[in-house]
């Protein structure tokens, strides 16, 4: 773990890309692991924008658990150590797949939401732009969120099955992992694309791919440090950069 550490601390332009596995020390579960999310509901449906549109109550009534309760949700200490790295001038970047906020919660700023967030919503028909607090509020009292407006279907602005990337967040990743002398991936297990293909980005740039994911990944081989356990390293680094001051 000193190695990372010293491999961070002297790289000029170090990139983290988070996935699931960081937020499950937020008692947020994963997708794929033994008890995620995918064994309760059918992955299929959830994030489907067809089913959506056919039934966005199958979307609204699951997603409480991983999105709509996230007030009782805490940044943990990845997120923490990552936004105080930021400070201090150690990280450029942070790329997730994440959809629960915790990076902006922690105070990290240049957080590069490759799905999309909820921190918006909009009205699928007029378009108008709803606050998560507002959406968050309006499931208190109602299944399904409708615009005050128009009364259409109000959507989260994260990426369903079905929809293109948000091509903005998409190019600014490409260019933080293009730029990465160092990219960390950590909780990801590397399938879903294009993420999962944005460590050749700095690899091909003649950068350096380290991977912390309890599970294996396609690009282990492509790693020149592996790590499994992210509480431990994260416990190490938390150590070690708290010595530098902002």
């Amino acid at each position: 773990m000193h190695k990372l550490a010293e491999l961070i601390k002297k790289s000029s332009y170090c990139v983290f890309m988070s996935g699931a596995g960081i937020s499950t020390l937020s008692k947020i579960p994963d997708f794929r692991g033994s008890n995620g999310l995918y064994t309760k509901f059918d992955a299929d449906k959830i994030f489907d924008l067809e089913y959506f549109h056919k039934d966005p109550s199958y979307f609204y009534t699951h997603a409480k658990e991983l999105i709509y309760n996230l007030g009782s949700k805490q940044p943990n200490i990845i997120h923490n150590t990552l936004a105080d790295m930021e400070k201090k001038g150690f990280v450029k970047a942070v790329i997730t797949q994440n959809i629960d906020m915790l990076h902006n919660r922690a105070g990290s700023v240049n957080v590069i939401d490759i799905h999309g967030s909820p921190a918006v919503h909009h009205c699928t028909m007029c378009n108008r732009a709803y606050s998560f607090d507002e959406i968050y509020q309006s499931l208190e009292k109602e299944i399904i969120p409708h615009c005050k407006d128009c009364n259409g279907l109000i959507k989260p602005d994260i990426t369903f099955f079905g929809e293109m990337l948000d091509q903005a967040a998409l190019d600014k990743a490409i260019e933080a992992s293009s730029k990465a002398d160092l990219f960390v991936v950590i909780g990801s297990s590397l399938v879903v694309h294009p993420a999962a293909g944005l460590p050749f980005y700095s690899l091909r740039s003649g950068g350096k791919l380290v991977i912390i994911n309890k599970m294996q990944t396609p690009l282990d081989d492509h790693a020149c440090i592996r790590y499994y356990e992210l509480e431990e390293v994260f416990g190490y680094l938390t150590v070690f950069f708290e010595k530098y001051y902002i």
